[in-house]
C-alpha cells in the first residue's frame, strides 16, 4: 500500500527542525538517482508557515507544513512522465538527470513544491529521502521531529489517523490523491471574557452557548477561574452567542468568523434584580 507523511498540526510547536534537517540532509549533498545537491538559500523542500490568529489578547500561533504532496496521481508526473516517477513505496521522484532543463515543472505543482536550481539548470522537491528509505531509515526531517509531529511509514499503520485526516488543498484531493495527509489543521476559534464591571470582577463558571447560524449546531462551555471562554477549531461562519450566569441576565452577541478568528472581548452580565 506504500509510504505516507502525517503531519499533526496540534504537535508542532513550530521549532523547524525539519526544515533544517532538510538542509542538513540536501544542502552540498549529492544523493544520486534521487538527488543533486539542494542550494544554501532559496529553496525549503519542507518549509513551515506559521499562522498568528485572533485579536490581542488571545491570540493563538499554529504551524503548518507545506512540501511536495508524493501525489499518486501527481501533477508533476503528467507534466513530464519521463522525467517524474513514483516508487513502489509512493514517494514521488524528479529524475535530476532526465529531468534537466524542464522549467516547466516548477509551474506544474499546484503546491508550490518544485523549485528551480538555476546553477544545475533542474527542478527540484522532497525526495521523501529515499536514499534514507532504502537503508531502512526514517526521513531525515521525521527523524529530528521532537513532538513527533511528522511521522512517515506504512500507509496500513495509520489507518487510523488516515480516517480522520485531511488534505492541505481539499478541493485537489480526489484529482491528485496526495500521500501527506493532515490531521487538526487550524480551523476558526472564539474566544471572550465574562466580566461583572459594577462588582469589578471575573464570572466563573458562566455557561456560554455558541449557535452556528449556517448549520444550527450547537456547542457549549463555561467560563474558567479567569472568566476566559474558548471555541476552538470551529467553521468560518456566523455565529450567536449566548451567555447565562446564576444571578444574572442573559447576554446574546453576535460573532463572526468568516474572515477570522474571534476575540469578542469582555462580556459585561448585569445583575437580574427582578430575580
Amino acid at each position: 500500500m506504500g509510504k505516507v507523511f502525517i503531519f499533526d498540526a496540534a504537535k508542532c510547536n513550530g521549532c523547524r527542525n525539519c526544515q533544517l534537517a532538510c538542509k542538513d540532509e540536501h544542502v552540498d549533498n549529492e544523493w544520486l538517482p534521487y538527488a543533486k545537491p539542494q542550494p544554501d538559500t532559496g529553496q525549503f523542500w519542507t518549509s513551515m508557515e506559521e499562522i498568528i490568529r485572533g485579536q490581542v489578547p488571545k491570540v493563538k500561533v499554529s504551524y503548518v507544513m507545506h512540501r511536495c504532496q508524493h501525489c499518486d496521481n501527481a501533477p508533476c508526473m503528467k507534466a513530464a512522465p519521463d522525467a517524474v516517477y513514483k516508487r513502489e513505496d509512493g514517494l514521488v521522484i524528479i529524475d535530476p538527470v532526465k529531468a534537466e532543463g524542464k522549467r516547466e515543472l516548477v509551474d506544474a505543482c499546484p503546491y508550490g513544491a518544485i523549485f528551480w536550481n538555476e546553477e544545475l539548470s533542474i527542478p527540484q522537491k522532497c525526495t521523501g529521502c529515499a536514499h534514507l528509505v532504502d537503508e531502512g531509515e526514517l526521513p531525515h526531517c521525521v527523524d529530528v521531529c521532537p513532538h513527533e509531529a511528522l511521522r512517515f511509514g506504512d500507509e496500513e499503520d495509520f489507518a487510523d489517523e488516515i480516517a480522520k485526516a485531511e488534505a492541505i488543498a481539499p478541493e485537489r484531493a480526489a484529482s491528485d490523491e496526495p500521500r501527506m495527509y493532515y490531521l487538526n489543521l487550524p480551523k476558526r476559534f472564539i474566544g471572550g471574557i465574562i466580566v461583572d464591571l459594577e462588582a469589578d470582577e471575573v464570572i466563573i463558571g458562566a455557561k456560554i452557548t455558541l449557535e452556528n447560524l449556517d448549520s444550527g449546531e450547537i456547542k457549549v462551555t463555561e467560563s474558567d477561574d479567569f472568566g476566559d471562554f474558548w471555541f476552538h477549531q470551529i467553521p468560518a461562519a456566523k455565529f450567536r452567542v449566548y451567555v447565562e450566569a446564576n444571578g444574572y441576565l442573559t447576554r446574546v452577541i453576535e460573532a463572526d468568523t468568516t474572515n477570522e478568528d474571534k476575540n469578542i472581548g469582555p462580556i459585561d452580565l448585569y445583575i437580574n434584580q427582578l430575580g
